[in-house]
């Protein structure tokens, strides 16, 4: 029987928020969680290939996924994609590091911190909304960025304080944070 979504209301819907810096164990620790829900799920990737490393690294990452996950590989616009693509039990978003990233590059180079934030959390904000009406699980990874050294680039600045705003945004409404270190899950915010 195909999965209906379910809607914010119903016990089915869950939001785990999963942080940690790079090489925590983010990924390998949701999609873990991914598996153990079971059923179907989306996987969602926010990367994008600009340069022969990443699109290797995201060939690595197609492969290693379980092959009867589907697969939504979107940049931009994550929660109005996932809308719009069938409803499944599980929804895995990887990640909103790169799509913090992914706005904050199609700014001016004029653009302010409040601007670069706006639009961060304009994105944050529609992924929310999409999870209140879609339901089911979602599992959204998202770096870590207020333990790490001050970036010496404006750019740099704008996006990990933009990033530095979506985060809480998301905690806020999660059910369950995780934070990885070493490999290691911390539960902040509830437990399963």
């Amino acid at each position: 029987m195909p999965y209906d979504g379910g809607g914010s209301g119903m016990s089915n819907t869950r939001l785990i928020f999963v942080l940690g810096g790079a090489r925590s164990g983010k990924s390998s620790y949701a999609e873990q969680r991914a598996a153990e829900h079971g059923g179907d799920v989306l996987f969602v990737a926010t990367a994008e290939a600009l340069d022969d490393e990443m699109a290797d690294r995201i060939a690595r990452h197609r492969a290693d996924r379980p092959s009867d996950w589907f697969t939504l590989e979107t940049p931009y616009a994550v929660g109005l994609a996932v809308l719009d693509h069938p409803p499944t039990p599980v929804v895995l978003v990887d990640c909103i590091t790169l799509l913090a990233s992914n706005i904050v590059l199609t700014l001016p180079e004029s653009a302010t911190q409040p601007a670069a934030n706006a639009a961060v959390l304009a994105e944050t904000d529609e992924l929310l909304d999409a999870f209140e009406k879609r339901g089911g699980t979602w599992i959204v990874i998202s770096n870590e960025v207020g333990m790490g050294i001050v970036p010496p680039s404006r750019l740099g600045r704008l996006y990990r304080d933009a990033l530095g705003k979506a985060n809480p945004r998301i905690a806020q409404t999660a059910d369950e944070v995780v934070l990885m270190v070493a490999g290691l899950p911390w539960h902040l915010k509830g437990k399963t």
